[in-house]
């Protein structure tokens, strides 16, 4: 299966390329399977493929996420990940790639903020 999403993700990059929308980075999504009861963590996609694709397409890596059933559990229940548990492990991979993310966006040396909206996450 990675070949495949490797395949269609560079598919991705290049029609960003083609239309010049700059990328911030590649995420490996699902790179391993995260065990909620024991914490076990197993690449059953493989591994490193979003890695070695970000390196050899001089694209920036900013990380990966584990298939997680707490991850689809709280998007089912329409809860974010880093509303419901903050401190996490999957809450800091995801500021960790989205502190990257935007460091990446700082040195594009364009103002994107007026094409972006407003994004309030409230806990309630």
């Amino acid at each position: 299966p990675q070949d495949i999403a490797l395949l269609d993700a560079r598919k991705g990059l290049r029609m960003f390329e083609k239309v010049e929308v700059p990328v911030l980075g590649v995420i490996e999504n699902m790179s391993s399977y995260h065990c909620p009861e024991c914490g076990f963590e197993a690449p059953i996609f493989g591994h490193g493929g979003g890695e070695l694709m970000a390196h050899a397409d001089n694209v920036p890596f900013l990380g990966e996420m584990p298939l997680d059933i707490r991850i689809r559990q709280r998007v089912d229940a329409g809860i974010p990940t880093l509303a419901e548990d903050p401190d996490s492990e999957l809450s800091i991979r995801y500021r960790w790639m989205a502190l990257r993310a935007v460091a990446r966006l700082g040195t594009t040396g364009k103002d994107y903020s007026r094409l972006f909206p407003n994004i309030v996450v409230e806990n309630s």
